[in-house]
């Protein structure tokens, strides 16, 4: 089995060709890289920094931790929420995820109970 693997290693051709050649498929694979994750990545933080930088009195937010107010005051790196009448928390500007817009989630599909809406009742 030895010689044979040795035959196999000797005869086997040597790895010519042009640097370039073996560049390309690692060039494609930071492209791909690139496209579908660095470029996304980049436009969603600079659309969020867009938004905090929009931000106003009267504004109802979330926060990360899941918390909806109203913004009361904005100070530079920091904005007074009120979450309930008379009360007042203050968070980080960057601790804001996005505009609060109230809107509920679709309500479920009519099914048979067999948790597929997409099939019909038997």
């Amino acid at each position: 089995m030895t010689q044979f693997l040795n035959g196999l290693a000797q005869s086997a051709p040597g790895a010519g060709g042009s640097p370039l050649t073996q560049f390309v498929p690692l060039i494609a694979i930071f492209a791909i890289f690139y496209f579908l994750v660095l470029r996304p990545q980049s436009k969603k933080a600079k659309d969020h920094q867009k938004m905090l930088s929009e931000l106003k009195k009267g504004d109802d937010v979330t926060t990360q931790g899941g918390i909806i107010g109203k913004i009361t005051g904005i100070k530079d790196n920091e904005v007074t929420l009120q979450v309930q009448e008379g009360v007042r928390v203050r968070f980080l500007r960057s601790a804001i995820t996005g505009v609060y817009t109230g809107d509920a989630p679709a309500p479920k599909s009519e099914s048979c109970g067999c948790g597929r809406p997409d099939r019909g009742c038997r």
